[in-house]
């Protein structure tokens, strides 16, 4: 069975895998990420692929789905802000130091085509994916295809600015973007705004007593455990991710929502409230059924194997 090696460039990690035409991964390895040198990034990805090579000389392309605008026709990393990068031709590197076709495209649109053929969105149809991590990432599957836009950096569905000058300020230099209100670093903000309320007390116990310890990670693991506090901010994160996802549905009417990434891990104490706060906002929805909002089924592992996925365009 033919295989290619699917490659996910992460701030804190390079994770790579060996993956079968049934989006099976048969081979895995990761490193950290130096994410403060351009170069020595290039380097752990060439590692990362040359060790799975090693273990299945027979693949025949590389996939690597990295985080910022990338121009997947040319494998071009126009810009990276947490990897450092800024028009990195990223592919043309790797082929020449890997000896075979790369393909390369942003993290969540690859992540959204694994979950379209292997995961929650199979065979339902166009589709959108969310990722909630320490941003909020996008990929908009049409015809079974990644849409990328005119010029190839399309869906960036973290930056649709959905509460105007008013709103926190995002990484990207706007205000009251979806990442700055529905990420896990929101969640972690809005809890260390809160710290001095005594609702407060569990989380700010499990961040050893330091409201600046606090992070959307420990938010979400306090409310698992049923802590009222914990659940509000979540479920404040939840309708603005609502929110941002009705305007997706009014304006691409997807056959289904699928949302992942580690912030999303509480589940329906986010996604609960994101339904109804969708429901809200999409126009005619006393005449049309709204899309399900669903969990992805990857996990961790959709990177990878959209990576691979994407591949195979490039034997």
């Amino acid at each position: 069975m033919a295989v290619t090696i699917g490659i996910d460039v992460g701030g804190t990690k390079i994770a790579g895998g060996v993956v079968d035409q049934a989006g099976t991964i048969i081979a895995s390895t990761r490193i950290p990420t130096d994410s403060a040198d351009p170069g020595g990034i290039v380097t752990g990805i060439v590692k990362v692929g040359r060790e799975l090579l090693a273990a299945a000389p027979a693949a025949s392309a590389v996939g690597v789905g990295a985080a910022g605008l990338i121009d997947a026709s040319r494998g071009v990393v126009l810009s990276a802000p947490n990897l450092a990068w800024r028009n990195v031709a990223l592919g043309s590197m790797l082929e020449d130091r890997l000896g075979l076709p790369v393909a390369v495209d942003n993290d969540a649109n690859v992540a959204a085509l694994a979950e379209a053929l292997y995961g929650a969105g199979r065979d339902a149809g166009d589709q959108v994916t969310v990722t909630l991590g320490t941003g909020v990432g996008g990929g908009i599957i049409i015809d079974g295809r990644i849409y990328r836009g005119a010029r190839g950096v399309g869906a960036e569905i973290g930056h649709m600015v959905i509460a105007g000058p008013s709103g926190p300020p995002c990484g990207c230099g706007n205000r009251g973007c979806l990442e700055a209100l529905a990420s896990g670093t929101a969640m972690g903000r809005m809890a260390r705004e809160r710290a001095g309320e005594p609702a407060a007390r569990a989380v700010l116990e499990a961040a050893n007593g330091s409201p600046d310890a606090i992070t959307g990670e420990i938010v979400g693991a306090v409310a698992l455990s049923g802590d009222p506090f914990a659940c509000e901010v979540l479920a404040e994160a939840g309708r603005w991710l609502g929110l941002g996802l009705g305007s997706l549905v009014n304006l691409l009417d997807p056959a289904v929502i699928i949302v992942g990434g580690g912030a999303a891990a509480p589940g329906e104490l986010i996604l609960g409230p994101a339904r109804a706060a969708m429901t809200s906002t999409i126009i005619g929805v006393e005449a049309r059924e709204p899309p399900p909002v669903v969990p992805a089924a990857l996990g961790a592992d959709a990177g990878v194997v959209g990576a691979a996925v994407l591949a195979l365009a490039r034997r």
